[in-house]
């Protein structure tokens, strides 16, 4: 079989193009999402439509599609069942406005997607930012990035989105892909995990971009030691303060602790500047 070519299609490596093709698995997948007739739901990087095409049919609203690839975009407003049942907007999922949509729709949205590798964390963190909008997503990921999302501290996988994703969601893996679901087969395999935002999260950090901003530091050098890593930033005096072992790396902090520093950072502001100038 030609690994350039599926169904006609031009794969573009550079879109990251793996397209689900066990029907087995893509029936687990719509039982999984379980859409409702009324729902807003949309898809990110619908392809060929072998998720497209089961999920449209539960509904009587439009499906909405984000597609990047305008050759895609063009079979779908052709295929003979899809050019009905779908909203299609031709962009870069990376800059859609969820919350803009969420308004249009009127109800919060259902995000499901099977995620290009090679943007999968990014985007992720784009639809952090639109969670309020989002009732729930579905999202196939490439089995380490799943695992990273519900990584435990003190373990290899745990890390900067580890933390910013059990801050923000409830996360349940719900099913183990083999590559051999796909064309092209990938090089590892790929697991279904279910994100629901959290209505209050477990400890509220009073500045998100805080959160990110700390968690980016600690983590770039999640060998180092807390006392080593954050000694340029905050003053010893006030780290004491939270009861945080210093000795303890990046990887061994919880989302808790993590937290912590992020609101440290906010109550200390000034007293962190004048550290930071000196």
């Amino acid at each position: 079989m030609n690994n350039n070519f599926y169904k006609g299609h031009h794969i573009r490596k550079s879109f990251g193009q793996n397209f689900l093709i066990d029907q087995d698995i893509i029936r687990k997948i719509v039982s999984a999402i379980a859409p409702q007739k009324s729902e807003s739901l949309v898809e990110i990087g619908p392809g060929l439509g072998a998720l497209t095409v089961p999920i449209s049919e539960k509904l009587d609203s439009l499906l909405t599609v984000i597609e990047l690839d305008r050759n895609l975009v063009t079979r779908l407003q052709n295929h003979y069942f899809l050019s009905y049942k779908l909203k299609i907007y031709q962009q870069d999922a990376i800059n859609f406005d969820f919350g803009a949509l969420e308004k249009k729709q009127g109800q919060p949205l259902r995000v499901f997607s099977n995620l290009p590798y090679n943007i999968s964390t990014k985007l992720i963190f784009h639809l952090f930012k639109h969670l309020i909008s989002i009732k729930d997503m579905h999202l196939m990921l490439q089995k380490e990035v799943s695992n990273r999302l519900i990584a435990k501290p003190s373990t290899k996988a745990y890390g900067r989105l580890s933390v910013m994703a059990q801050y923000y969601c409830q996360i349940i893996p719900i099913l183990e892909v083999p590559a051999r679901a796909f064309i092209p087969v990938p090089k590892v395999d790929s697991m279904l995990v279910r994100l629901v935002p959290l209505s209050l999260p477990a400890y509220p950090v009073k500045k998100l971009s805080l959160l990110s901003f700390i968690t980016s530091k600690i983590f770039s050098q999640r060998r180092k030691i807390l006392r080593n890593s954050l000694n340029n930033i905050i003053p010893i005096s006030i780290l004491n303060e939270l009861n945080i072992d210093l000795s303890l790396r990046a990887e061994d902090l919880t989302v808790i602790q993590c937290c912590q520093l992020a609101n440290c950072l906010d109550s200390y502001k000034t007293e962190i500047l004048n550290h930071l100038k000196n």
